[in-house]
């Protein structure tokens, strides 16, 4: 296993992060946690879901997707979310697309972050074979970066919608095999990461093999920790789009 030792992510200057991932639940697995250092120092950090979740649970979709939405804005409200947009493309079957490119520039140019925060594009990234849609998502956010930033692509946001082009300065890759950088995280942010994803505590019931939170989410955070010797931290492959 590498440990070679990772740089700081240099965020002292982020004033907005945009986290964009497929379903409710997503962000839960360790991000949280940096999400919840940022917002302790005043980030205003706002949530893109792509699909409500609808397909996760063995229930009526037109029953889960209003259930894992509430459960969302729990797990938001642990680690001082916001700001909590849900699209409606389809869970399990999202598709790399220019409707999907679009919807997410135009949340990008809407809330004008300095970072966006996604999930691996990898199909395997390290710790398992990567689902679909988590790949489908990554790669939109990859590309929708570039285009929220591009006066030509998708000039109707402009024209129609009043929304001009904005540069994200950090494009943030989190669960990636090949991290960069990373966050170190106090013990109150590993506890409120925790809390987060216990909030999708019916999503969990529903899902009889998956271990507590607290079982894993500490452990996880501690092994990131000491690729920037510290105690806890999140990791990520950074790309600086910009300076």
């Amino acid at each position: 296993m590498e440990t070679t030792a990772l740089e700081i992510l240099p965020d002292q200057d982020f004033r907005r992060v945009l986290c964009v991932v497929a379903h409710p639940d997503d962000a839960e697995y360790g991000t949280s946690a940096a999400v919840a250092e940022w917002t302790a120092r005043g980030v205003e950090v706002g949530y893109l879901l792509l699909t409500s979740g609808e397909a996760g649970m063995q229930r009526p979709p037109a029953e889960v997707g209003p259930l894992r939405a509430g459960e969302q804005r729990a797990a938001c409200d642990r680690v001082g979310v916001t700001h909590l947009q849900i699209l409606n493309h389809p869970d399990g079957t999202l598709v790399y697309s220019l409707e999907l490119r679009r919807d997410i520039a135009r949340a990008i140019r809407q809330f004008r972050p300095d970072a966006v925060v996604t999930g691996s594009w990898e199909g395997e990234p390290g710790w398992g074979l990567n689902q679909a849609d988590h790949r489908a998502a990554g790669m939109a956010a990859l590309d929708a970066v570039r285009d929220a930033d591009n006066t030509w692509v998708f000039p109707e946001l402009a024209e129609d919608e009043r929304l001009p082009k904005w540069g994200v300065t950090w494009l943030l890759v989190s669960g990636d095999s090949r991290p960069t950088h990373g966050v170190v995280v106090s013990p109150e942010s590993v506890a409120k990461a925790v809390a987060s994803l216990e909030a999708h505590a019916a999503y969990l019931a529903d899902l009889p093999w998956h271990p507590a939170p607290a079982d894993f989410i500490p452990g996880i955070l501690t092994e990131q920790g000491g690729r920037l010797g510290a105690e806890a931290g999140v990791l990520f492959r950074a790309h600086r789009l910009r300076e």
